[in-house]
């Protein structure tokens, strides 16, 4: 029968019924080991039991009120993020796309009651991934996702990635501020060096403009560090949330220094859903587990283990694996022929990636991954590229035959 949704996805044949730390259970009663946890959204694993406190005991209490009440745990989780980070002020939404317009809306406005109306655009990076608005999609430039959909949202300046001296082009007298993943997920995993970051951080400083990061995938402990941006010396000045903030409940974030989002008065900006008592509980509970002694250093030591295996499976197969990217447990693979092949055969394994530009294979498992989980993930991971290796010398027999 005809699905009766929108076909804007090409979905995998395979559905799940449970979930259980790094594992997925399928409807048809098959195992699977997720390196993908959601795209980065499953942050402590599946089903971990405080999340599932957290959820059941404030869904027997109260789940909405709407944000013309106070709501403690909002409260409580932005207080908590501020502490950790370099902002003073927080607000909550449901979703990385939402937090993204809420920072560019409060750009804009600070650079509009600093005087300087006339600074709207923002410098954005080429093979970026902002989010599905009009807005997001436009600061992302990526053609595929603008086709179809009416002139661009104006506004947006992109460059290429890594590219200082076209950042230093791009900047005009309309300039209101500098976006970039620190590293980008759905580009293919390319990471910003701290240097760049710190380039871009002393440009702005140097010509008034604001700092926006999207830590929509890097951020809530992904790389090692609570934020990526502290692998450098390069704090923004509004950073956005989302995916891992939740642990899998729907739930962003944009973070602000108080110089910066003071702008934000009240009827500038608004959401019905976002930060209500049942969200922000949940963010708690991920928080509580991400900020746990050892937790942090964990994640680094299994993203060194899955970096030295993947390093070790490109010296064994380059005909199949051309490079090894990311930080902590953040990690990429760029594949020789088509990506979806790779990510089907990782699926025959039993095992759960997921594809991204830049012909790369996203490794994103849940920061709770064990050392054994890893081992596990990387014997599929050299079946995988040993069978396409075989598949490909026997090609080539053939075509030189």
């Amino acid at each position: 029968m005809a699905s009766s949704l929108l076909p804007t996805y090409a979905r995998f044949n395979l559905a799940f019924e449970r979930g259980e730390g790094a594992w997925l259970y399928a409807t048809n009663g098959e195992k699977y080991l997720d390196f993908g946890a959601g795209i980065a959204v499953v942050s402590v694993g599946h089903s971990h039991p405080h999340l599932v406190k957290a959820l059941t005991e404030q869904g027997e209490k109260l789940w909405h009120v709407s944000n013309l009440f106070e709501i403690p745990q909002a409260e409580r989780l932005g207080a908590r993020l501020a502490a950790e980070s370099f902002a003073d002020l927080v607000f909550f939404t449901n979703s990385g796309t939402e937090a993204m317009e809420g920072a560019i809306k409060t750009a804009r406005r600070h650079q509009f009651v600093s005087g300087h109306p006339e600074r709207y655009r923002i410098i954005s990076f080429l093979g970026a991934f902002h989010g599905r608005t009009l807005a997001a999609v436009a600061a992302g430039g990526n053609p595929k996702y603008l086709e179809g959909f009416g002139p661009p949202h104006e506004g947006f300046d992109p460059v290429p990635f890594g590219d200082l001296a076209a950042v230093k082009a791009a900047i005009t007298s309309q300039t209101a501020a500098i976006l970039i993943e620190p590293i980008q997920g759905e580009g293919g995993v390319r990471v910003a060096t701290p240097e760049f970051l710190e380039a871009l951080r002393a440009l702005c400083d140097g010509h008034g403009l604001l700092l926006i990061l999207d830590e929509v995938q890097s951020g809530m402990g992904r790389t090692g560090k609570l934020f990526a941006y502290e692998h450098s010396r390069a704090a923004p000045d509004i950073m956005t949330l989302a995916k891992g903030i939740g642990g899998g409940f729907p739930l962003g974030a944009f973070l602000t220094t108080r110089k910066v989002g003071e702008c934000m008065t009240p009827g500038t900006h608004g959401t019905t859903y976002g930060g209500n008592p049942l969200a922000t509980a949940v963010g708690n509970a991920v928080l509580d587990l991400i900020l746990a002694d050892g937790f942090l250093t964990h994640v680094t030591k299994m993203g060194a283990a899955l970096s030295h295996g993947l390093r070790e499976l490109q010296k064994r197969y380059p005909d199949v694996v051309e490079d090894v990217r990311g930080m902590g447990l953040m990690s990429g693979i760029k594949v020789a022929g088509p990506v979806i092949e790779f990510v089907n055969a990782t699926l025959a394994e039993k095992l759960i990636t997921i594809p991204a530009s830049d012909n790369v294979v996203r490794l994103l498992p849940p920061l709770t991954v064990t050392e054994v989980e890893i081992a596990l993930a990387l014997t599929r991971l050299n079946a995988v590229a040993e069978t396409l290796s075989v598949a490909r010398a026997k090609a080539a027999r053939r075509g030189a035959a």
